[in-house]
Parts: structure tokens; C-alpha cells; sequence
């Protein structure tokens, strides 16, 4: 059996003039979740309805659990679920009768529905507004409730796509919580996401994706490396000596220095010949000469990229010509 869960290769995908998935290759190890990183019209979606089944492929194959996606639709969809970025369940009913309506449509006696239904609003956090109708629901209260109708049925892969859109901070910590939770109980979660620190959070591999092709894979130790050993981060006094110190940071560093929204601050990627020792040698060397070209810095410190630094890097300069509404 094989122990991945996903396997693509040259997926593709064709709306009109634009390849909205232009040749992906992917493979997802059963188990875990793996991010799918991206823009606005990156493919990400597409790519996922495809799995889903929810889309036709124009080319290449795609396989869940070794099914493939258009020969075995029927048996791909008993062993997933998905979440798109819109609520799924109705306004109207209740959080109870959403999940009992479900679960009847899925097979469930009426007894067991209402019982599943229970363990679900208690276990979401939702036992308090069972009987409130889901148009009452908060944002954070909506995308839970969409997840526990998806776990009515646990299923062996869930798809989450951009499950936290426009979500607070709070409700965003609240969906991580419960995408770890299904993990432990042995779900394989696929996630798309804009959010690189929910990618960061959650996931044990990413792809990012743009244009419809996967750019770069990897782990996120794998990911941060392949645009640096170091990140520079320095604060300084003035505001005014901002433009000074990009290109001292940029002579000696020899990286694309970052104007930080905060105006008195700048980021820059450290090569360091592949090496922490590398790095930080020039880290050193990049303050000396700001002192000595007389630029005070208030704070300076090196660390591993961002996911926001890699993905800034690997997608730099190709936003031009993006095009569809496809995410």
C-alpha cells in the first residue's frame, strides 16, 4: 500500500486562453498536512477541486490513496472531504439542524445524526449555539461549524481551502487547533492557504505554487534555506538614514534589501556561502561598515528567513501577466 496520499503529475488545467494549472506534480505523505502555498490565481484552487473531483482534468493524472481521479471518482470521494473558502452549511438552520440534515443525507439514522451532531458542536466549541441559526454565527463560529459538518464522517483526506480567509487572529487560532486535532486522529489534511505563517504553523511540507506550476517544494527548514542561511533584521535611530543603510546593507550583504513597513526599518536575506558561521560573519561585517558610514542602529539581529522572505524570493518578478480568478 502506498504511503502517499496524493500523487500528481503533469496536472493540468485550461479555462479559455489560461492554463490555470500548468503541469503539477505533487506528492502528499499520507498522514500529515501539507501546505500548498500561493497568490491570488496561483492555480491553488483549481488544482484542489481536481483532486476533489470537482473538476475534470484537461491533462496529466492524478491519484488519492492510488484511486485515480476521473477513473475512480466514486471511490476517491468515500474517502475524502472538502472546504472551500465560502460556508457550506445553511443560514437558515440551526448548527444542530445543519449537522442532523447532513449527516441523514450521508446515511445516519435520525438518532445517530443527532448524537454525531453533539459530539461535534462539543467538541468545536459549539454545544452554546446549537440552537442559534448560522446567519447569528460569528466568522471563527461559521468556519468551525463548516469543519464539523466535514468530520461528520471522518475522512481519510481533508482538503482545506483557505479555511481562515478573513478570519481574527483568535478564530484563526481556533482552526489551527482543530486541523491538529483531525491530524492526530490520522487524517491527512491538504491546506491551501495565502498565510505564510499559517503554512509555518501547520505544515510538515509546502509547495508554493504560481502561475499554475510549483515553483519550489520542501520542508520549511528545506524552503528558508534554499534563499539564505541568515535573515538580517536592523532598527534604526533615524528614519532619514533608511536610504543610506539599504545600500550599505545591499554592498556588503550582496542580497535585495527589504524597506520594512516600519520606516525606520530594513530586512535583508545573508547568504553566508552555506554556512551559520558564514552568515554571521557577514552579519558583522554589514554593522561595522554602518557605523562607520556613521548610521545609528538602535537594533540589529540575524536569523532564519521568514516563510514571507522565501516566498518573496522564489515569486520576485512574476506577477507580471497573472491572469483568471482562479485561486
Amino acid at each position: 500500500m502506498s504511503d502517499l496520499a496524493i500523487e500528481t503529475d503533469g496536472l493540468v488545467k485550461v479555462f479559455g486562453a489560461n492554463r490555470a494549472v500548468d503541469g503539477v506534480d505533487l506528492r502528499v505523505p499520507a498522514g500529515t498536512v501539507y501546505g500548498v502555498l500561493g497568490p491570488n490565481g496561483a492555480g491553488k484552487t483549481t488544482a484542489v477541486k481536481m483532486l476533489a473531483t470537482l473538476l475534470r482534468p484537461d491533462g496529466g493524472s492524478a491519484r488519492v490513496f492510488g484511486r485515480d481521479v476521473v477513473r475512480d471518482a466514486d471511490a476517491v470521494r468515500d474517502r475524502v472531504g472538502f472546504i472551500g473558502q465560502y460556508a457550506s452549511v445553511d443560514e437558515d438552520l440551526t448548527g444542530t439542524e445543519n449537522l442532523v440534515l447532513l449527516g441523514r443525507l450521508i446515511g445516519f439514522t435520525r438518532p445517530a445524526a443527532k448524537e454525531r451532531a453533539a459530539q461535534l458542536l462539543a467538541a468545536f466549541g459549539l454545544a452554546g449555539a446549537a440552537d442559534r441559526q448560522v446567519k447569528n454565527y460569528s466568522g471563527g463560529m461559521r468556519r468551525r461549524i463548516d469543519i464539523a459538518a466535514s468530520l461528520l464522517n471522518v475522512p481519510d483526506l481533508l482538503f482545506l481551502d483557505e479555511p481562515t480567509t478573513g478570519l481574527d487572529p483568535r478564530s484563526r487560532n481556533q482552526v489551527w487547533d482543530i486541523v491538529r486535532a483531525v491530524v492526530a486522529q490520522g487524517t491527512t489534511v491538504l491546506l491551501t492557504t495565502q498565510y505564510l505563517d499559517e503554512a509555518d504553523q501547520l505544515a510538515s511540507r509546502i509547495a508554493v505554487i504560481d502561475h499554475g506550476r510549483v515553483i519550489a517544494e520542501g520542508t520549511k527548514g528545506e524552503l528558508k534555506a534554499s534563499v539564505g542561511s541568515g535573515s538580517v533584521h536592523v532598527r534604526l535611530r533615524e528614519a532619514a538614514q533608511r536610504p543610506d543603510a539599504e545600500r550599505v546593507l545591499a554592498t556588503e550583504l550582496r542580497a535585495l534589501v527589504q524597506l520594512d513597513p516600519d520606516p525606520v526599518a530594513l530586512t535583508a536575506t545573508v547568504n553566508g556561502h552555506g554556512t551559520d558561521l558564514g552568515a554571521a560573519e557577514q552579519a558583522a561585517r554589514a554593522l561595522a561598515e554602518l557605523a562607520r558610514a556613521g548610521i545609528t542602529v538602535d537594533n540589529f539581529a540575524l536569523g532564519q528567513p521568514s516563510l514571507d522572505e522565501v516566498f518573496l524570493a522564489l515569486t520576485d518578478g512574476r506577477d507580471e501577466g497573472r491572469k483568471g480568478t482562479e485561486a
